[in-house]
């Protein structure tokens, strides 16, 4: 099955590099908090994933 929260924040990364620039700010908000929330319940592996997926994330929120 996998840990939901860190699929949750996957899916929330990706769409923030996808958005609508009128949407960006709004899906990154809750990509960080989808982030924040898998990262207190992930693996050690997980975690480092979610650090790379924090990188894209900040990339993206420059953008606007």
């Amino acid at each position: 099955m996998g840990n939901q929260l860190f699929q949750e924040a996957r899916r929330f990364v990706e769409m923030a590099k996808t958005a609508d620039p009128k949407e960006r700010e709004s899906v990154v908000e809750k990509a960080r908090n989808a982030l924040s929330s898998a990262y207190a319940n992930s693996t050690f592996a997980e975690q480092k994933q979610l650090q790379e997926m924090q990188t894209e994330l900040e990339q993206v929120s420059k953008l606007h």
